[in-house]
């Protein structure tokens, strides 16, 4: 167990910044073989090498996932060099700040497209091989956001929850061909995530929240990551304090509802 990474080959999406960018660097410490995907190449190229990754060892796969017709010739290309996939990360989203009547359609599918089914068609580009060599794992990054709802994330929160709707039913179809499914819940870490949300009209948040600048590292976050998957966790929450919330909404729902409705968002 001590090796569970070493020499595994693991795409990364969303590897540009964040919790992927700390991901491809802790999988790359461990000795995997590591796939970088996202939109901006060379963002991209600068994790590889502060990863100490190279050619032989990772793959520079830039894609914007908003559009899936890419993604089946992108898992062809990671075949091509390295003949199969051990591990799926389904990390690239983005999140929302608009209420909901200001939120446009548009804005709603948008965060779908990205956060969901980007998500389903990686799934369904890298299963089939999965089955046949009766191994994989899949790591899914949801969000506390993922098991409950705050104003100004409708769509952001729909998506997420859509994620464990999906996975929780793919972990029950797979596990007898001995592949797992993680989905990680996390709560505030220290990206981001806040500036590059979009609001009602697509346009750019653009503001870090207290919370979000107050958030556990994403090294922390991806050092935790690779422990609970080794150890074939099915549903994690990492972060701090706000990580109980869904178990507040769980057990006292009413509670939880009446604080909700009081508390100011941004």
């Amino acid at each position: 167990m001590a090796n569970f990474y070493s020499g595994k080959v693991i795409w990364v999406t969303g590897a540009s910044a964040g919790i992927g960018e700390a991901m491809v660097k802790a999988f790359a410490k461990k000795g995997a073989v590591v796939v970088l995907t996202a939109r901006r190449e060379e963002e991209l190229k600068r994790v590889q090498k502060e990863a100490g990754l190279n050619d032989s060892n990772s793959l520079i796969l830039p894609l914007d996932l908003y559009h899936t017709e890419g993604i089946k010739p992108a898992a062809e290309k990671i075949k091509q060099k390295f003949s199969h996939i051990d591990i799926l990360v389904c990390n690239a989203g983005v999140s929302q700040r608009s209420l909901v009547k200001d939120t446009s359609i548009e804005v709603d599918r948008k965060l779908m497209d990205l956060n969901y089914f980007s998500a389903v068609a990686l799934t369904k580009a890298v299963l089939p091989d999965m089955i046949d060599r009766q191994q994989g794992n899949f790591i899914v990054i949801s969000s506390v956001m993922g098991k409950m709802s705050i104003p100004l994330r409708s769509a952001y929160c729909a998506s997420k929850h859509a994620l464990h709707g999906f996975f929780d039913a793919l972990r029950s179809e797979v596990f007898k061909d001995k592949i797992k499914v993680t989905v990680i819940c996390p709560g505030y870490v220290k990206t981001d995530v806040s500036v590059n949300a979009i609001t009602g009209d697509g346009s750019s948040h653009g503001k870090m929240e207290e919370g979000q600048a107050k958030g556990i590292s994403p090294e922390r976050c991806a050092r935790r990551i690779l422990q609970v998957v080794k150890r074939n966790r099915e549903e994690v929450y990492i972060g701090g304090k706000e990580i109980l919330t869904p178990q507040v909404k769980r057990y006292f729902p009413r509670f939880f509802s009446a604080v909700i409705k009081r508390m100011k968002f941004h």
